[in-house]
């Protein structure tokens, strides 16, 4: 009798180590039983392959018999339970779409009760589709803040791992992240975030073959990037899909921002930095450092102006960069203006 339960645990074992589910491990020991119930039926008493198999037919009648009555036990009870499952959610009254729950409305109800945003605001944003380009300094503030405002559909673009470098300012990533993809693990902190919305990673860069695509499916778009090949695609893509791009910069102690959104008047990008400049002059962070808050600050300030657009509350940062300068605590607004000639947009808003 041991030697069936060891071949019977070592079956259920090999299945395991190969992957194999319950529902097809559980057959392999059905017929190991039909086996030996067989050998004890067809070989006479005192055979030596039936005495090592136990002997007798009626124990393993008995367990054959206990174990399908278990089996039935668990086969009925789920059914039961998934008919209680299915009833309990037929009888649950259908969310209206665009109607909050009590939850949603608490946890929304700091903005329904401004007068620029209201129930009919805090509404836009849950239909709001955004996209951010990059998961690092300035896209992890701007994604926190955006997940917690209801915004209903977050899409997060960025090829790039968690690195412990990033831990000093990337706030939305943890020690235990790193190595995971970024997309993945601002993905996990904004769903523990706010369950309501929906988040869309796309672990990869963005590129010429899928940027079109990707942007026809959103609202308007963060660039947070650290680039200027990937900056001067969002720009020539944002464009070209008739969205806004909001643009963020930092270095060292500096931060920008701005929306360009030609079709309503202001520049694209390309209008106000026609070139990227030239090798050396404006250094990455990781060549150049940044203050670690820095970029909590500006990323804040593009949730804002996302926000603004969504509900068309106040007057967003078209034709105009706010400047934050962090060591001398002085924030500026210069006006910027559509170029006559810009190969992107055409400077279409000069006169």
């Amino acid at each position: 009798m041991l030697v069936v339960l060891a071949m019977a645990a070592a079956l259920w074992g090999i299945g395991a180590a190969m992957g194999m589910p319950r529902a097809a491990r559980l057959p392999m020991i059905g017929l190991l039983l039909v086996a030996v119930v067989g050998l004890q039926v067809i070989l006479p008493d005192g055979h030596p392959l039936r005495e090592a198999t136990g002997g007798s037919a009626e124990i393993w009648l008995f367990l054959a018999g206990a174990f399908g009555v278990v089996l039935a036990y668990r086969l009925v009870w789920r059914r039961l339970k998934g008919a209680a499952e299915a009833k309990e959610a037929a009888d649950a009254p259908a969310k209206v779409p665009g109607q909050f729950s009590e939850t949603e409305l608490e946890r929304y109800a700091r903005h329904i009760v401004l007068r620029e945003i209201g129930g009919p605001g805090q509404q836009r944003l849950a239909k709001g589709r955004v996209l951010v380009i990059g998961a690092g300094g300035l896209g992890a503030p701007a994604l926190q803040y955006l997940a917690a405002a209801g915004v209903g559909t977050i899409g997060i673009i960025d090829d790039d791992v968690v690195e412990n470098a990033n831990l000093q300012r990337q706030v939305i990533h943890l020690d235990a992240r790193i190595g995971m993809p970024k997309v993945f693990s601002a993905q996990a902190a904004l769903e523990a975030q706010n369950p309501h919305i929906t988040i869309k990673p796309y672990h990869r860069r963005l590129s010429e073959d899928i940027a079109q695509d990707l942007f026809d499916d959103y609202d308007l778009v963060l660039d947070g990037t650290d680039n200027f090949e990937t900056r001067y695609l969002a720009n020539r893509t944002a464009v070209g899909a008739g969205i806004p791009l909001i643009s963020g910069a930092l270095s060292q102690w500096e931060g920008q921002v701005s929306v360009f959104d030609p079709s309503r008047g202001a520049p694209c990008y390309e209008c106000v930095f026609d070139t990227p400049p030239q090798p050396g002059i404006a250094p990455s962070c990781a060549e150049a450092g940044v203050l670690g808050p820095l970029p909590g600050v500006v990323g804040a300030m593009m949730a804002v102006e996302t926000i603004k657009l969504l509900t068309d509350a106040g007057a967003p940062l078209r034709g105009e960069m706010l400047i934050y300068d962090a060591l001398w605590s002085e924030t500026r607004k210069i006006a910027i203006a559509p170029r006559a000639g810009c190969p992107t947009c055409g400077g279409r808003q000069v006169s």
